[in-house]
């Protein structure tokens, strides 16, 4: 299975915009996994819910499919992006990103968030394995996301913007 930046090889705006979201998708999953090791029950998922509803809108905006982005877009591009949204299968690009959208998309990694809210109980090594599940489970959505995203940016032809840089040589 290619990695979000394998995918993107060929295009260098895609290249950009995985590497900008993996930045953003290391800071994140590092607090998670901080805060996976505290044994207190609830917190961790309180903040990975948290990290993903902030971490979801930053990778969208990167591949140019937040709401306002995708209002920009003339009407016959925005009917593609919408169809390949729908192709794809995401319940996370194009849309306004809810607690209840975050949710539905943890499910994928449900396994993972139960082994990490049991190996919490173990003294020390079970919080190591329990920051090191957070940790993993958020690269893992973080990941698969900007996948969807690279996917729906082909299918629609859509042009990623290459923020932070400027157009200017």
């Amino acid at each position: 299975m290619p990695t979000a930046l394998q995918m993107a090889s060929d295009d260098a705006a895609l290249q950009a915009a995985v590497m900008r979201g993996r930045k953003l998708l290391n800071k994140r999953a590092m607090v998670a996994a901080a805060a996976s090791a505290v044994p207190l029950p609830g917190l961790d998922w309180a903040v990975d819910a948290a990290m993903l509803s902030k971490l979801i809108p930053e990778i969208n905006k990167e591949f140019g499919l937040t709401p306002q982005q995708l209002d920009q877009l003339d009407p016959t591009k925005r009917e593609q992006v919408q169809k390949a949204v729908a192709l794809v299968g995401s319940v996370l690009i194009g849309k306004l990103i809810s607690r209840e959208l975050v949710l539905k998309a943890a499910t994928k990694i449900g396994m993972r968030l139960t082994t990490k809210q049991l190996a919490k109980y173990v003294p020390f090594a079970g919080q190591i394995v329990a920051a090191s599940v957070g940790y993993a489970a958020i690269r893992y959505l973080g990941e698969e996301h900007m996948k969807d995203c690279i996917r729906v940016a082909r299918q629609a032809h859509l042009e990623v913007p290459l923020l932070g840089y400027s157009s200017v040589p």
